[in-house]
């Protein structure tokens, strides 16, 4: 007996210690919904980012501006050398040297080719010289032959008047000779003239070239144009110029020298929240290097063009961030986080956005005084929406299902139009935002093609084989652009 009544006393024991846990916990499988209450304040909307310091000012660092120019053959050229990012410069201090291996080449080949021309300019000026004593001893020659004709005629007055007739031919060609070895030696001063002027040419030429490409490789070793803080380039690929880069004559930057008073956060924004962001909005700036610090700022510019970065999937824009003030310890390139404000209220209620729930688009809430509360909704955050019909500022509702809810009385019926007109709103606003998109996209459809027709104009000069006519109107393919197909004429395409 005594056995049985303490195996008694061990049951209720039991029983009391669950009925202690179920009431503790709420109910049998220990679920207890987690309350929170409706608060009033500042409401905002932000888009968070990810961005990079940068100097709002830099002055360029670059390499020998003569790569540019015609006459020097230089193509990329690889940097050797160049001190360490962050170095603080003064101007004319050492930045960098560039690789001159190919620069030489060019070099010693211009010296060659330099040396040869001047060997051929040497050589046509001798020539020539040679060619023109030649004819004006042809010339002297030509004199004394006229001279023994006179002679021989003077002499011929005591011969037959054959003789004396022969002994004239042969001054008149004497005469004639020496008049046409005049006009040649003429001829050929001209001649020797053109050939001297033509590799005289050539030599300066190649000579102005020479001189050009020494020049440009005196700027191989650069300088600083200024004081300041040597920041490597990121060229439009995003990577830094750094030693074994290379930079062309259309990109010559090496490094900058930001001006650190006036810094920039630049930064991309996802295409689904672009269209919230607009300049002069204000930012909430950190500087992941100093967690304790805190800045503000606004937007400055915001791309109209999105891109893809490498390592993302989803179009981004690119967005630029004036930071407020100056502050000695911001350095380029160092990463900020970014809160861009886009919306602000102020007295506005507000729940977390897991306390809401939905039913063919009517939105509730739970009460903990056990009522499904039908709310309208306004705008949202990553956490929180606002609430602008239906709660009061400390109501109390539950954040997650709780158990029984057919058990929760329906209140707030009257709100149910206000939600369906929303909805009306809304689908409205898209179809008018689509048609808006679609007729900019006609319009420039339209100027492109020039509306719908677009005329073939042969280019001056150009005629069309015979029975062969031009293309008239037509639509071109997507994209604006137009294939041209030559028809007979009489034909139909």
């Amino acid at each position: 007996m005594k056995k049985r009544n303490i195996i008694i006393l061990s049951s209720v024991a039991v029983a009391a210690i669950v009925l202690v846990i179920i009431l503790a916990t709420g109910n049998k499988d220990g679920y207890t919904p987690l309350v929170v209450k409706a608060q009033k304040g500042l409401f905002e909307i932000v888009v968070a980012t990810t961005g990079e310091l940068e100097a709002e000012n830099n002055i360029k660092i670059e390499g020998p501006s003569g790569m540019t120019a015609r006459n020097v053959r230089i193509g990329e050229v690889k940097i050797q050398d160049l001190v360490a990012e962050g170095t603080v410069v003064r101007q004319g201090d050492y930045v960098a040297t560039l690789d001159r291996t190919s620069a030489d080449n060019s070099l010693k080949d211009l010296e060659d080719e330099y040396e040869a021309l001047v060997a051929k300019y040497d050589r046509t000026l001798l020539d020539t010289s040679l060619t023109l004593k030649a004819l004006r001893d042809d010339i002297e020659n030509q004199k004394f032959n006229i001279e023994e004709a006179e002679i021989a005629v003077e002499q011929s007055i005591y011969e037959p008047p054959a003789t004396q007739r022969q002994y004239r031919n042969n001054l008149e060609k004497a005469l004639r000779s020496y008049e046409q070895a005049l006009n040649n030696y003429d001829l050929k001063v001209e001649q020797a003239q053109a050939s001297v002027n033509d590799v005289s040419i050539e030599l300066n030429r190649k000579k102005r070239q020479l001189e050009e490409l020494r020049s440009v490789l005196k700027d191989f070793t650069i300088y600083a144009p200024s004081d300041g803080m040597v920041i490597y380039y990121r060229d439009w690929s995003g990577d830094k110029r750094r030693i074994g880069s290379s930079i062309s004559g259309w990109d010559l930057v090496v490094a900058t020298l930001p001006d650190l008073s006036n810094m920039l956060s630049k930064t991309y924004v996802n295409e689904i929240d672009i269209a919230k962001v607009k300049p002069g909005q204000e930012v909430r700036i950190g500087v992941d290097a100093f967690p304790e610090k805190s800045y503000t700022g606004y937007v400055k510019e915001v791309s109209n063009v999105g891109e893809q970065l490498k390592n993302a999937d989803a179009k981004v824009f690119e967005v630029v961030i004036k930071v407020d003030g100056q502050d000695e310890i911001l350095r380029p390139a160092m990463t900020t986080s970014n809160q861009i404000v886009t919306s602000s209220m102020d007295s506005a209620i507000f729940i977390p956005s897991e306390a809401i729930f939905e039913r063919d688009s009517i939105t509730y809430v739970y009460t903990t005084d056990g009522i499904r509360q039908i709310v309208v909704k306004g705008e949202s955050n990553e956490n929180f929406t606002v609430i602008e019909q239906g709660l009061a500022e400390g109501d109390e509702l539950y954040l997650s299902l709780p158990m029984n809810p057919s058990r929760f009385k329906v209140q707030g019926e009257e709100y149910i139009a206000v939600i369906k007109q929303r909805i009306i709103e809304k689908a409205e606003a898209e179809k008018r935002r689509a048609e808006e998109q679609e007729s900019v996209q006609q319009k420039r459809m339209m100027r492109v093609n020039g509306q719908g027709q677009q005329n073939f104009t042969l280019p001056e000069g150009v005629t069309l084989p015979q029975g062969v006519r031009p293309p008239q109107g037509g639509t071109p393919p997507s994209g604006g652009q137009r294939r041209v197909v030559m028809q007979p004429s009489g034909t139909q395409k």
